[in-house]
């Protein structure tokens, strides 16, 4: 079997990432790898710069697993440079090791879904930056990583049935 087509839905926090990616999933018949972090904060309380490591190994375990599995298409609702991104912006660093992984790991992707903050923000304890100047710097953080690293995306705007309308097109659109 060949290595399937990895979507990752991926962008600020409050921006329909989860939703939309288990909508790709039904839509496309397509395995969902969930946010491990999320799971792991529900658990825990927290998250803490020690914690990313682990966090960032037990994603990329599932990832793959499920990969091994999947025909043509995976649904990815975060990914490797989600993780650097979080530690960086709430650490002000990264493990060099999860740098380095996440590096290598971003260039497997066929696309990478980066949803715009312009959806009302839904409160959430774990989220981080409810304020607009906030989620504008981490629309740009993520954007940022993307074009430094030459990597295949599409911005997906708009309401949320205009977004699932937008990526699935985006998706039915690669080779």
């Amino acid at each position: 079997m060949s290595e399937p087509l990895r979507i990752a839905v991926y962008g600020p926090e409050s921006t329909g990432k989860t939703r939309l990616a288990e909508k790709l999933a039904v839509h496309f018949h397509a395995p969902l790898v969930a946010e491990y972090a999320r799971e792991f904060w529900d658990a825990h309380g927290a998250i803490t710069l020690g914690d990313i490591p682990g966090i960032a190994r037990e994603q990329w375990r599932r990832e793959d697993g499920l990969a091994a599995k999947a025909d043509r298409l995976l649904i990815c609702d975060t990914e490797a440079l989600t993780t650097v991104i979080w530690s960086d912006l709430l650490y002000g660093t990264c493990p060099d090791d999860i740098r380095r992984g996440a590096d290598q790991r971003c260039q497997h992707y066929a696309l990478y879904l980066l949803l715009d903050i312009d959806v009302p923000f839904a409160p959430d304890p774990q989220r981080c930056f409810p304020d607009q100047a906030d989620r504008e710097k981490c629309l740009r953080v993520c954007r940022g990583a993307l074009e430094r690293r030459h990597l295949p995306f599409e911005l997906i705007t708009g309401d949320w049935a205009a977004r699932e309308r937008a990526a699935i097109a985006a998706v039915e659109g690669l080779p």
